[in-house]
């Protein structure tokens, strides 16, 4: 199974009152998704299943990804990815689409980095997840524990000009 895990785009400051939960995508942070999403897909990522943490800007980042990589499926909201959420809640969350050939994640941190490290059974590896970062790691199996092995990341540096 290819695991997927991106990280939202740039999002509008916080304002007092507001949710955290609310923040909304900027155009800079579409843009660089896009960016990112394009050369994606040209590594030949096509996601069969999208998950997403019910935050705006999460949502609207899986939004995004589905557009951009020809994902004709609902993008599923769950709780398993909030920031602050457990690697091991997620990796939980992936094995009940055991069946599926690569799901893709749009999260947050500290989640997605804490979350590559957990599916590559390194839990002293530290990951910078950049806004808009994606990475690819493969799972032989949706077992107990994940074997993952690193294929690529991606960030709107890496990605070049759209």
């Amino acid at each position: 199974m290819q695991v997927y895990l991106l990280r939202h785009g740039i999002a509008e400051e916080g304002l007092p009152g507001h949710p955290d939960a609310e923040r909304a995508l900027t155009d800079e942070g579409r843009e660089k998704l896009r960016r990112v999403l394009k050369r994606a897909r040209a590594a030949g990522a096509e996601p069969s299943l999208i998950l997403s943490s019910p935050y705006r800007r999460a949502m609207e980042t899986a939004e995004v990804a589905a557009e951009a990589l020809g994902y004709p499926g609902k993008v599923v909201k769950t709780r398993a990815l909030v920031p602050e959420a457990s690697p091991f809640d997620a990796w939980e969350e992936i094995r009940k689409h055991g069946e599926e050939r690569a799901i893709l994640l749009a999260s947050h941190e500290p989640l997605m980095s804490s979350m590559v490290a957990f599916l590559l059974d390194s839990p002293a590896l530290s990951v910078d997840m950049k806004k808009a970062a994606l990475v690819r790691v493969d799972c032989e199996r949706a077992g107990p524990e994940p074997r993952g092995v690193l294929k690529w990341m991606l960030t709107p540096a890496t990605a070049g000009e759209a």
